[in-house]
């Protein structure tokens, strides 16, 4: 069963981060599932720190990236959602290729969010874990 409250495509999600971090970033959503939102960013010179790893920062971007729209996308029609909070674990690095993150909702409240984003480098390793907590936003009167 779908969490998704409003109606959500790659296409959707992709052109919600045109003219952006994201775009800068070079970061793609690349799937959509029942209860997840995928993407991932490139290691390159954008996004690389001065030592040739991911910079961490770029990663907790991903991460509120994905968690952002899939708080939005399951929150209710004109409702809207806004970070609180967002930690970051960073287990592995990555230094070339793609970083990968998954978003899954941990809860689903009627005024908060919490979604974890699990990100991986292209051989499946784990590189970071992360947790975002949203605050839902109801329609102004």
């Amino acid at each position: 069963m779908s969490i998704w409250k409003k109606p959500v495509s790659v296409e959707a999600l992709n052109a919600a981060s045109v003219q952006s971090a994201s775009t800068h970033l070079g970061i793609e959503l690349t799937e959509i599932g029942d209860d997840f939102v995928r993407g991932r960013v490139p290691v390159d010179e954008r996004t690389r720190q001065p030592f040739g790893l991911l910079h961490g920062g770029v990663s907790v971007v991903l991460a509120e990236t994905l968690g952002s729209l899939g708080a939005y996308y399951a929150c209710p029609e004109g409702h809207r959602a806004v970070g609180l909070d967002i930690n970051a674990n960073h287990l592995r690095s990555a230094t070339s290729g793609w970083v990968t993150g998954t978003a899954r909702p941990v809860h689903i409240g009627r005024t908060t969010q919490v979604w974890q984003i699990d990100m991986v480098n292209e051989a499946g390793e784990l590189t970071c874990v992360s947790r975002i907590t949203m605050a839902i936003l109801a329609p102004k009167d």
